[in-house]
């Protein structure tokens, strides 16, 4: 746990008792601050005063006690409107921060690593995390993954914090200044929190707020709006700028040709690894996940071949394209963190003969980046509140059945699979909207298509798909 004895003494208020919110509570609970901890939530109220937490109304209480507010990203802060709470805090003039610049104020000789982007930074944060631990660096992984960030253990001067930065959390986060940050790619997403798609994109930029050389900024180069962003920190000159792509040459960055990985960070080019041995990376969308994990390891100093090294052990994420077993020649993949269309696009893009289990509560937008994946769809299986407006857009593009919930979709999609008799065929799920209308979290839904896979009787086949 990070100490905090900055707040010894001093009344803290903490709105939000999820996992980040209950460990900042904890973290400052022990660091001798006077806690108030909240949350619009019975339920979670309830499990916090379990934990001996003390409980107050943030709502009725004195404000012109608390200096700050540790706020939990998902409340918000400014857009479409701030909490009430938030309103308050700031009235009385008490700062409103998250846990991470918690960390970063405990902390502020580590070496941090921010990584952020609209689709994979789980993804590339733990590929970093274990290519950096596995090259004998002294590195921790938290942020938007893992562990809460005031559960991590001290740094000091001599370790390194690899965090996974939501544009919530930027938002919150003053005092970081990243020495290496990555930036892999924007899609629109979460704008109704943002204000619009612009302040969104300014989000995202925070990970580079006030870095100089020799800090390095690594950028995707695989959508315009991040193309811009690294010619305008080129142009300035500020920072060490690295492009990185899964899909075409950047002359002194790190990139991959069709499936290989160069490096042409120390002059001319050098293939590092054929990507397509990689099982656990599959697809372009995780080709730029490895030359963004790549290049951030470059940048702390490690050499490429022990990188690489690392990158051949990695087994991936839980919930994002983990293949969940082969059975009775048929393959299954939890993609359930794939809550846009966006990211399950690049599900899409990754597998010859999909049988696609879609659906959950819509975000803004629609089907688009998945359409012209459709032609790799045998079929679509369609669950939850996007059922119709995913039909709407289906319809006629390709086969579908509405199932309305999960395990009539998996059932569907395994009896499909297995009638139609083509090759390679997977069955994914790969939700593309997020999952509160019938689960509590993407993690939830993805357990219980784990479980109801592991269920499904047949022979299993250890080859990979």
């Amino acid at each position: 746990m990070i100490e905090l004895p900055f707040f010894h003494g001093l009344p803290v208020g903490v709105l939000g008792l999820g996992s980040s919110g209950v460990a900042a509570a904890r973290a400052l609970q022990a660091s001798g601050a006077e806690v108030w901890a909240w949350d619009d939530n019975e339920d979670a109220r309830a499990r916090a005063a379990e934990r001996g937490l003390p409980l107050v109304d943030l709502q009725r209480c004195n404000w012109q006690e608390p200096t700050s507010l540790i706020l939990s990203p998902g409340i918000p802060h400014s857009h479409p409107a701030p909490h009430p709470v938030v309103e308050l805090a700031r009235e009385a003039g008490a700062e409103v921060i998250g846990d991470v610049e918690l960390l970063g104020r405990a902390q502020p000789d580590a070496r941090y690593i921010g990584i952020t982007g609209t689709n994979g930074k789980s993804t590339t944060t733990a590929l970093l995390g274990h290519m950096l631990q596995l090259c004998n660096v002294d590195a921790q992984i938290g942020g938007n993954i893992g562990l809460p960030v005031l559960e991590l253990a001290p740094a000091g001067n001599s370790g390194t914090y690899v965090l996974e930065m939501s544009s919530y959390q930027l938002e919150l986060t003053f005092c970081i200044t990243f020495d290496v940050a990555v930036l892999l790619n924007i899609t629109p997403d979460h704008l109704e929190r943002h204000g619009g798609f612009d302040g969104y994109v300014a989000a995202k930029k925070e990970i580079f707020r006030r870095q100089t050389s020799p800090r390095t900024a690594i950028v995707g180069l695989d959508d315009d709006t991040c193309r811009a962003i690294h010619d305008e920190l080129a142009a300035a000159g500020d920072q060490r700028v690295i492009g990185i792509s899964a899909e075409r040459e950047v002359p002194g960055g790190v990139y991959v040709i069709d499936g290989v990985l160069y490096d042409e960070l120390d002059g001319p080019r050098v293939a590092t690894m054929d990507l397509h041995e990689i099982a656990s990376l599959p697809g372009r969308h995780n080709w730029q996940n490895a030359a963004a994990a790549y290049a951030a390891g470059r940048a702390c100093q490690v050499a490429g071949a022990p990188l690489t090294a690392s990158i051949r052990s990695f087994s991936g994420l839980p919930h994002r394209q983990e293949r969940v077993a082969a059975i009775e020649g048929v393959a299954y993949v939890n993609d359930s963190k794939a809550t846009n269309p966006e990211a399950a696009a690049k599900a899409l893009a990754s597998y010859p003969t999909i049988y696609w289990i879609a659906g959950g509560r819509p975000k803004e937008g629609s089907l688009e980046p998945c359409l012209p994946h459709l032609d790799k769809v045998a079929e679509a299986f369609l669950i939850g509140e996007a059922s119709e407006p995913f039909a709407a857009e289906l319809e006629g593009k390709v086969a579908l059945q509405r199932c309305g919930d999960l395990a009539t979709a998996l059932a569907a999609a395994t009896v499909a699979a297995r009638r139609d008799g083509k090759p390679n065929p997977v069955v994914l799920l790969s939700p593309a909207a997020a999952s509160f209308d019938q689960f509590t979290s993407f993690e939830q839904r993805g357990e219980v298509f784990r479980r109801a896979v592991e269920a499904i009787p047949g022979e299993r086949e250890e080859e990979a798909v």
